[in-house]
């Protein structure tokens, strides 16, 4: 189901779960319950709160934002085919750099496994190249988060590393550029066991290990801007 399903949405990353199937263990499977259970435990309470999602993909975590009290506006490069329609949600197909986002606005962002796969080429109908299109990408969402709002993040985490056309996987060194103007309040951190099952690691280890185009260990984070 899950593979029709990505087919219909987006040929390559069908392609990707296809041979992630089939890749040597560990592998990803189950990494959307990781992310999105840990969104959804730290989305804020905040009266009549203002949200982006950025990447916002099938529009699963927008629809939470908005049973959470939020109104959202969600951002994808690809157009959704939504199985849902409800107020006080938005859908806007663009591209970051060329979405006006206003400064000091939102009380929460959400950024599920998205902000990996910014500037790469090959991926999400993106031609041209950025190196650092990540960095420019956080330093925007940065800009339109208020002072005291809050970021949700996942991110592939291991030894530094870029596999194009999917993703980059952020360690020491990625990290601190990613976040260079945020402050962390929370972070956990999984990998795989032995038996391909996710669990809680350490940061140490889970930013040491060795990524593969079809394996990295999951980062799980709530940010605050650094004021």
């Amino acid at each position: 189901m899950l593979q029709s399903l990505l087919t219909k949405i987006e040929p390559i990353l069908a392609s990707y779960y296809s041979k992630l199937k089939n890749a040597q263990l560990p592998n990803l499977v189950g990494d959307r319950e990781i992310e999105y259970s840990f969104i959804c435990a730290n989305i804020p309470s905040i009266e009549n709160g203002i949200a982006l999602d950025f990447g916002a993909g099938n529009g699963f975590l927008s629809l939470v934002a908005v049973q959470r009290g939020y109104t959202v506006k969600a951002i994808d490069l690809l157009h959704p085919n939504l199985i849902f329609l409800i107020k006080n949600l938005k859908y806007e197909t663009n591209d970051i750099f060329l979405t006006r986002l206003p400064t000091n606005h939102y009380d929460l962002i959400i950024n599920c496994s998205s902000i990996e796969h910014v500037g790469l080429s090959g991926r999400y109908g993106v031609q041209k190249e950025n190196t650092k299109g990540d960095i420019l990408a956080m330093e925007i969402l940065c800009s339109s988060l208020k002072n005291n709002g809050v970021m949700l993040l996942t991110i592939p985490v291991g030894k530094d590393s870029i596999f194009r056309p999917y993703h980059r996987v952020y360690g020491k060194r990625g990290i601190s550029k990613l976040l260079k103007k945020f402050s962390i309040v929370k972070e956990e951190y999984w990998a795989k066991d032995k038996n391909n099952k996710w669990v809680k690691v350490n940061k140490k280890r889970a930013l040491s290990a060795k990524p593969s185009a079809y394996y990295y260990n999951l980062g799980c984070l709530v940010l605050k801007k650094v004021e």
